[in-house]
């Protein structure tokens, strides 16, 4: 009587990141960012080879910025985008939305540059008022845009659950740090104070716009600076994903992560420290900090928010219980 020899038992390999639900990029959106990466080429030429100065930086700094951004921002977006198993012709034009309304907002930033005058604030003429106007517009569409695609991802089933948060809470986070931006048209004391202000709302906060910066963000180095938590917020959208692609592609190495459930954990303790970062930043800001020069209270908020970060993490790479006997 023969014997057929043993299957050896099926070794248990890290669950990868769901794949795109249709294998389509939102091509408008990819087309934008081809466009913002060549734009930021010309920027960087601006920068070198214009030599003038507003509000203390470089005149081609701000759509270098923005164009290197909204390439990041793009690409995120369409990859998200082809997560979706439903809602796609939803999902293709809220993305379609949010590149218009991009694409709208560097025309005017950079109609503004080469007149040589200050986009954003700018209330010194008529013409300068509307086309501020009009970028506030612009960005109240395109967060709009986007939370229709985060509305979608929040209702999409995925088949990883570290996928589905790491994309869920990635996107609602950039949501808050884009809502940031709202903050700064503000007006400070002194533009209340002022009876016709051609300047109304401002970037830092405790000291005027076109001070001291630190060197290439170009942010306030004497005082808050909005723009810090606006930035590090809506980059949430590809933080929090990257994070996840590191740990999958760990996880033949590290048995640990190859659990589903400890990825699953780790991202949420992820975004849960992202977010409290998040807030410490506007906070921070708000009261008239330079990033570098933080007082007591934010150093002991941010030492107790690393400890707490590190705590959970410790607790997120606990394996499974032990069965009792």
């Amino acid at each position: 009587m023969s014997t057929r020899p043993s299957t050896p038992a099926p070794t248990t390999a890290p669950t990868p990141p769901t794949p795109p639900a249709n294998g389509r990029l939102h091509r408008p959106l990819l087309w934008f960012a081809a466009a913002m990466a060549v734009f930021a080429v010309i920027s960087a030429g601006g920068i070198l080879f214009d030599d003038r100065i507003l509000v203390g930086v470089p005149i081609w700094s701000k759509p270098f910025k923005f164009a290197v951004s909204f390439v990041a921002y793009s690409l995120s977006l369409a990859w998200m985008l082809s997560l979706l198993p439903r809602g796609r012709r939803v999902g293709w034009w809220a993305g379609t939305v949010v590149m218009t309304a991009s694409a709208l907002e560097m025309a005017l930033i950079t109609l503004q540059v080469i007149r040589g005058r200050q986009s954003h604030f700018n209330q010194e003429t008529p013409f300068d008022a509307a086309v501020f106007q009009a970028m506030g517009l612009t960005v109240v569409v395109l967060w709009l845009g986007a939370l229709a695609i985060a509305v979608l991802l929040l209702r999409t089933r995925f088949l990883d659950r570290a996928t589905a948060w790491a994309v869920r809470l990635s996107s609602l986070i950039a949501l808050a740090g884009a809502a940031a931006g709202f903050l700064m048209v503000q007006p400070t004391p002194e533009q209340r104070a002022a009876t016709d202000p051609a300047i109304v709302g401002a970037h830092s906060v405790g000291v005027p716009d076109g001070g001291p910066t630190l060197p290439v963000t170009g942010w306030a180095a004497t005082g808050g600076d909005l723009r810090v938590a606006h930035f590090f917020g809506m980059h949430a959208l590809q933080l929090l994903p990257l994070l996840l692609l590191v740990l999958t592609a760990l996880a033949p190495r590290l048995p640990r992560l190859a659990d589903p459930q400890v990825r699953l954990r780790l991202v949420l303790t992820a975004s849960a420290a992202y977010a409290a970062t998040f807030a410490l930043l506007i906070w921070q800001a708000l009261r008239g900090q330079p990033l570098l020069h933080p007082d007591t209270t934010t150093l002991t908020t941010a030492a107790a928010l690393t400890t707490l970060t590190a705590a959970a993490t410790l607790l997120s790479l606990r394996g499974p219980r032990p069965a009792r006997g």
